[in-house]
This record gives structure tokens, sequence and C-alpha cells, in this order.
């Protein structure tokens, strides 16, 4: 059984989580969580996104909070670091906050940043983690086919696992797998089904929220038949376990997830937070803390923002899916 509105509304906790570094142009990170029958489960698409898009977020809070999870198929995830656009200096100090992780997730093309930059981000990851341990990059779709062509040629050196989004549309990742295969670089990307139907990436990302919750993106993975990555939208440790219980499931986990971003908050929802730990965190569903609810609640106006969000969105969700 599905809820209502006003059970959605009367559970619902606006949060505002400080993070240590900037990322994706935030320094603070707003949620809603909403105690199901399940547990708790997350809302949080962010705040540029329309209510079509963020509409399919809600369904998937929905989806973690009121049906069960399908059977695991293994009890813990291996995850990547998350490496923001710190100068190379930094880098130390970010990949401590993954203890054992082997894979590294850096981020690249930020505004305002070169190329050299990145190079030198990238070098320093790699000396730190040594030559068996894994890099990808993302570009967050920043560069136009001939820009990610350079990149990729200055920074294949340091051995990429591959590069995710490099750029925006189909046609341009198209063309940039065309561009770099010589390279052996594989390209990765969002939107699995047009994404693999277009023939634009070696292997996709998938992220629980986006894709409307862990059933639909499980039927989502089996109709793309590519190798997915099972990643985070910088969610609290309730989302991140959402993304936990996607990933048990998937039947081939051939890479490392991008599920270790609660290491990248001041501060979480939880007193045991879903770290990493020996490069991995367990399939759980983590406890939410009252106290910290409390402490990190969001102030009243952003509330009242968030709630006419979920307002108009569940009209959205209900439409669709004749709740």
């Amino acid at each position: 059984m599905w809820p209502d509105l006003v059970d959605l509304l009367t559970s619902a906790r606006v949060v505002a989580l400080p993070m240590t570094t900037r990322f994706r142009g935030i320094t603070v990170r707003e949620a809603v969580l909403f105690e199901g029958p399940l547990g708790w489960t997350e809302f949080s698409p962010f705040l540029e996104y329309g209510d079509a898009e963020a509409a399919s977020w809600l369904h998937a809070a929905i989806d973690f909070g009121w049906r069960a999870a399908p059977a695991p198929l293994r009890d813990s995830i291996p995850v990547n670091a998350t490496v923001p656009a710190v100068p190379a200096t930094g880098v130390g100090a970010v990949l401590a906050r993954y203890p054992g992780a082997r894979t590294a997730k850096v981020k690249v093309a930020e505004p305002g940043q070169t190329l050299a930059d990145d190079v030198a981000r990238v070098q320093a990851v790699r000396e730190l983690l040594g030559p068996e341990g894994r890099i990808r990059v993302d570009a967050n779709a920043l560069w136009n086919v001939d820009e990610a062509e350079h990149a990729i040629h200055a920074l294949a050196p340091f051995d990429l696992e591959y590069v995710e989004q490099p750029c925006a549309s189909l046609d341009e990742l198209v063309e940039i797998r065309r561009r770099t295969r010589y390279m052996d670089v594989p390209i990765a990307a969002d939107e699995p089904l047009a994404v693999a139907n277009a023939g634009a990436a070696d292997l996709l990302i998938v992220k629980a929220q986006p894709l409307g919750g862990i059933h639909s993106a499980l039927r989502i993975v089996a109709a793309a038949g590519l190798p997915v990555v099972v990643s985070s939208a910088i969610d609290t440790s309730v989302g991140i376990a959402m993304g936990a219980h996607l990933a048990a499931a998937v039947p081939e986990l051939l890479f490392d997830c991008g599920l270790g971003t609660a290491a990248m908050f001041v501060d979480d929802v939880c007193d045991e937070p879903l770290l990493p730990r020996g490069g991995a965190i367990p399939v759980v569903r983590p406890a939410v803390s009252r106290s910290k609810l409390d402490a990190l609640a969001a102030p009243r106006e952003r509330t009242a923002w968030w709630l006419e969000r979920i307002r108009r969105c569940y009209a959205l969700v209900e439409r669709s899916t004749a709740l």
C-alpha cells in the first residue's frame, strides 16, 4: 500500500547537511526524509530540477519506504572514493576519508579550472593509489567533443578505468566514443536506455532516485544490457542505503560503486552513517537519529519550500502511476 499525500507530509523531515568540500556547486545538501512502514526513505532532487524530473525521485522515495526491496545477491557493496575538484595538494586528505577504497572517481572540467589542474589532480590520485588502484574521471558533461578528446588524451597515461559523462548530448557521446576508441578508455553515461540504444557508452551510471526507485532501475538495467555502476546523488545515508539495495540486486556488479559519498558530509542523519570501511558499505537500512534530524533541520522557509515541492510532485506521481 502506497501512502497518500497527508501521510508523506506528516512524516516529512527536511534537513540541511553541511559538506566537507564544495561539490557540484554546493556546500550544503538539502533533503527530505519520510518514515514509511519499511523504514526511512529519502527525496532529494537537486534544487534546480523541475517538477517533472523531481517526480521520479519522489516515486523512488515511496518505493523504498513502502515496498520491499528485492532479495539481495550480496551483503556489502565495494565503493569508490570521490575526489572533488580540489588542488592536487588536497587529494590525500580526501582519500583518507575512504579507508580501504581501491578506486577513486575524480571530478574534472570544473568551471574556472584548467586541464592542467585536472591532470595534476589525477596524477596525485595515481601516486597515492599506486599502480593497482583504479581511477575514473567525471566531467559532468562540461566538455564539447574536441575538449573531451584533448582531455582524455592528456589523462589516458594515468590508466583510466573509464570517463564518465564527458559530453552532454547523445550525438556527442557517440562521437567521442568513436574518436577515443584507439585509446581504449571506456565511456560511461547516464540515461541508460537512451545511451544503450544509441551505442553512446560502454557502461552505464545508474542512480536509484532519478530512475524512479529500485524496482524501476532494475527493469531499466535489464533492458539496457550493459555493465552498470550504481552511484549516489550526494544522498544522506538513507539515500545511500537505497542505492546499496539497488546494487545488491544487480545480477552482475563488475565495478566499484559510487556509494561512499556519506564521507562528503560533516554530519549525517544517522549516529552510524553508511561510511566506507574496508572499501565497502553494508547493505542495510541505517537507523535515523531523531536528535540528528533536529540538529540538522532546515530553516523554516526551506522546509516550507520543500513541502510545497512534495505536493506538486506527488500530483505528478499520482497521475502517472494511478496510486
